[in-house]
């Protein structure tokens, strides 16, 4: 008995398929969840960050997250700011023109570690010199409501 030819097509979508997680993976420093309905998008500059509930009325459109994963910031308030940012474009992807703050919180990263070493054995003994560095990373997250306010 013959077992079918597999063809290009299937040996594609078994590369497409393995490659996925990953892809989602890498992709994952902002994203959200909708709760109404999405507006037309703005860019991010003009989305306000609102601390506490807005005195105005106002519409909920989307649960966003966002991650200071794969920035350059070291600094606590630097990942902070990226967090912020992220929240922001997130939102103005989807209309909103404010983001409630609800929490950004510290999470552990990456453990990054090196080593160098060099060791001499002579006649007179041995002499070994050794350095090493290791840092643990860590990432901050954050989650908001994306709001859309009326401008009156």
């Amino acid at each position: 008995m013959r077992l079918p030819r597999k063809g290009p097509r299937v040996a594609r979508f078994v590369r497409t398929a393995a490659l996925a997680p990953w892809v989602c993976l890498a992709a994952c420093v902002s994203s959200h969840q909708l709760i109404g309905a999405a507006r037309e998008p703005i860019s991010a500059d003009r989305v306000q960050l609102y601390t506490e509930v807005p005195e105005q009325l106002y519409q909920r459109i989307a649960v966003v997250n966002a991650s200071s994963k794969r920035s350059w910031s070291f600094t606590s308030e630097g990942k902070a700011e990226v967090v912020v940012r992220r929240l922001k474009q997130e939102a103005g992807k989807l209309g909103a023109n404010g983001v409630l703050l609800e929490f950004i919180s510290d999470q552990p990263g990456a453990a990054i570690g090196a080593d160098v070493g060099s060791g001499y054995e002579g006649p007179r003994g041995t002499i070994d010199l050794s350095v090493g560095a290791s840092a643990l990373t860590l990432q901050r997250y954050g989650r908001g409501i994306a709001i859309y306010l009326p401008e009156h």
